[in-house]
């Protein structure tokens, strides 16, 4: 750390300039996490993302104005399917050697797929890059509404390892006899498996799309 900070200060010295690589050797290195709910763009829905069967799928989990039908879907046996709960993250893989992840994502506003990436900046923010066949690319920001997404017992199946670490407990307090106070914390947490009025998705390694792809 103190070679590096050190080598840089000389290299702004000799130069005049203050190389942007000096800066990242004065930040420490987070464990990027894109699990969790996050906030799109033009705030019209939340996407969650959780890790299924090694890969990363996001799936909505919250719309502005319920109700919302998958109207632009070439397919026209799914033009009519709800968009809450429908996969827009698909099959994402780690990119080696990189804090990003490639696969597909499905944008309903205009019915196409396109390949994709996807890149945490910082704990808060995540960066959605796609384009259609190489070249109509775009991209844009999305911000963090809830905490990463721990593995949950489907999470676990679904990779062939029949773990029940932290999701088992989390769950059973659901099942017993509690306050009513307790589902809305619950609902708050998002916690993987758990569903309520108010979080109807839940662990969206579970959804039909979802679980059937990988599986």
């Amino acid at each position: 750390m103190l070679h590096c900070r050190g080598t840089h200060m000389r290299l702004a010295i000799y130069t005049g300039i203050i190389l942007a690589s000096g800066y990242a050797c004065l930040t420490p290195a987070l464990a990027a996490d894109p699990t969790g709910d996050w906030r799109v763009a033009d705030g019209v829905a939340n996407i969650r993302v959780a890790q299924c069967n090694g890969a990363m799928w996001g799936a909505v989990s919250w719309e502005k104005k319920p109700g919302g039908r998958d109207e632009n879907n070439p397919d026209v046996s799914k033009k009519n399917r709800p968009t809450l709960g429908m996969a827009t993250l698909i099959n994402m893989k780690k990119t080696a050697g990189a804090e990003q992840w490639e696969g597909q994502v499905y944008n309903a506003k205009d019915g196409q797929m396109y390949s994709a990436t996807i890149t945490p900046e910082g704990t808060d923010k995540l960066e959605i890059k796609g384009c259609v066949l190489g070249f109509l690319c775009g991209g844009e920001t999305w911000t963090r509404v809830s905490p990463p997404i721990p593995l949950s017992t489907a999470n676990a199946m679904a990779k062939g390892a029949p773990k029940t670490t932290g999701a088992a407990p989390k769950s059973a307090p659901a099942a017993a006899p509690a306050p009513t106070a307790a589902a809305p914390k619950s609902a708050a947490a998002a916690k993987p498996g758990q569903k309520s009025s108010t979080d109807p998705v839940g662990d969206i390694c579970l959804l039909p799309e979802i679980a059937g792809f990988a599986h």
